[in-house]
């Protein structure tokens, strides 16, 4: 359905539907005090999301006051999105019969306290979540949003808390995690097998190696969302079925709009202009040939790749709404059983959240980075949506007998499981794949440890294709190396490929 056809379906409902006096709100109460008339500056807004973070160990719109709202919502183009429902766990269109009424009723209320029209208010009313993205810029919108009993949550969907911070500290935005290296690997960094593929020494600290002896995860799709896949890298495009690898597919997506502007919608392809996403492709299922080229863990697996970011960091309205979108189709992608994401956020994103549990109740097995820091978020512990229920946070770890962190990754109790991917003498990280092609590169940190993990999932599900995702997360928590006592730093530890497999 076009975006013109939604908006005229829209506005006859706000024409032809009136709320009964049961729904009807006291929209006389609205008083603002002088002293919040005026929105804070971003230092501010950042300053009470920072206290939150330190306080409660998290930060969430919903606990935010309606000052601090707007205040963001101004700050962010003005763009607000509004999670609706019956309830707050009724966030899909397809479960929410009234789903059309409510959300009439809502953007009546936000017409009425904006006095303008509906093309001058809606940007996206989504097919499958009971959410839509608008235009709002009084405080009493806002306000008068919130006293409905069908909101969920409602988010700036613009404001750019880490834009703020490179500002302050006169950062380039280093923590990208993009790179388009190519670097020669130490040879004691792999191990040649046959036909001529390079094995990361990190694949024989999780014992991967012997597991291929039983499953290499044919038959297994795992949907990546990241950056793209690089149109220079052969092995995961035309050649990704080669040597050893056989009879899968890659499919590549790209749902990123490269604009400033929430209402741009034409996106910028499937490539990775990164870096990153390339990488977390190689590791998770790069295949096992005679190029003398770093092999994934999941060497006969299927990907579908999404392009949904420009690079790591989820901080803006199109990288948000990309996720959401990648997210969306994956659930809605019978084929894919396995869902591995190297991106976050500092605090949540309704959106994101949405769709991720739409994805969780379809069955996906959803890794998430835990989180790689900044000069300025080293205090963050584990990463939205890492800390999510619906989701597996998994972290990076120095190799060694005793369990420490990367250089630059986050732990918390939300951890379950490690990877080794740092070297104890050099600190080299994990050989893969290069962004071109006949070249290999090092990738590191918690993005790495989560394609890694998402790999060795794609083994044990291959070896059992009629189990459950809950079977194949607790036979991965049973074969870790601190289960069955989970630390609170990094759960369950390190998962033993072989052990899963058996």
């Amino acid at each position: 359905m076009s975006r013109k056809i939604i908006k005229l379906f829209i506005l006859s409902l706000i024409v032809f539907t009136s709320c009964s006096k049961e729904d009807a709100m006291d929209t006389t109460s609205i008083v603002i005090e002088e002293s919040q008339k005026i929105p804070l500056t971003p230092a501010q807004i950042n300053a009470k999301i920072d206290q939150s973070l330190n306080t409660k160990d998290g930060f969430s719109w919903s606990e935010a006051s309606s000052h601090l709202l707007w205040s963001a919502v101004v700050h962010g183009s003005n763009v607000v999105t509004i999670g609706f429902g019956n309830s707050k766990s009724n966030f899909e269109r397809a479960k929410t019969s009234n789903n059309a009424k409510i959300q009439s009723e809502l953007l009546s209320i936000i017409l009425k306290y904006e006095a303008t029209t509906l093309d001058k208010v809606l940007i996206m009313s989504d097919a499958d979540l009971n959410l839509l993205d608008v235009m709002i810029k009084n405080q009493e919108t806002i306000i008068a949003l919130r006293q409905s009993k069908y909101i969920r949550y409602i988010e700036p969907a613009d404001y750019s808390y880490l834009n703020v911070r490179n500002a302050e500290n006169r950062s380039s935005g280093s923590s990208s995690g993009c790179g388009y290296e190519a670097t020669t690997l130490a040879a004691a960094d792999y191990t040649t097998i046959s036909p001529n593929a390079k094995v990361p020494w990190t694949f024989y600290q999780h014992n991967i190696p012997n597991a291929w002896n039983i499953s290499t995860g044919s038959g297994i799709t795992i949907g990546i969302i990241d950056t793209g896949v690089s149109p220079n890298q052969s092995l995961l495009g035309s050649n990704f079925n080669n040597g050893l690898s056989t009879g899968r597919t890659i499919q590549k997506n790209g749902v990123y709009v490269d604009s400033i502007w929430p209402w741009s919608t034409g996106t910028d392809g499937v490539n990775d202009l990164c870096g990153h996403g390339t990488s977390m492709a190689s590791v998770a299922a790069a295949p096992r040939n005679n190029k003398g080229l770093p092999v994934g863990v999941a060497y006969n697996a299927n990907l579908v790749t999404y392009r949904a970011a420009s690079n790591v960091v989820l901080d803006g309205y199109q990288e948000q709404e990309a996720v959401k979108k990648a997210f969306t189709a994956l659930a809605n992608n019978s084929n894919v059983k396995i869902i591995s994401m190297s991106m976050g956020h500092i605090f949540s994103v309704g959106k994101i959240e949405d769709a991720i549990k739409l994805a969780y109740g379809k069955g996906k097995l959803i890794f998430c980075a835990a989180g790689t820091s900044t000069s300025f978020t080293t205090f963050v512990g584990v990463i939205f949506p890492a800390w999510m229920p619906e989701t597996v946070a998994v972290t990076g770890v120095r190799e060694g007998s005793v369990y420490q962190a990367c250089d630059d990754c986050h732990t918390g109790s939300k951890v379950e499981f490690t990877v080794a991917m740092q070297r104890a003498a050099s600190g080299n990280t994990v050989p893969v794949d290069s962004f071109y092609e006949n070249q290999t590169d090092y990738v590191g940190g918690s993005s790495v440890a989560t394609a890694t993990t998402a790999g060795i999932a794609a083994l044990v599900w291959s070896k059992n294709p009629t189990w459950t995702r809950a079977q194949v997360l607790t036979k991965m928590r049973q074969s870790a190396n601190l289960y069955p006592n989970k630390n609170s730093e990094y759960g369950y530890g390190n998962v033993n490929a072989f052990l899963a497999v058996q």
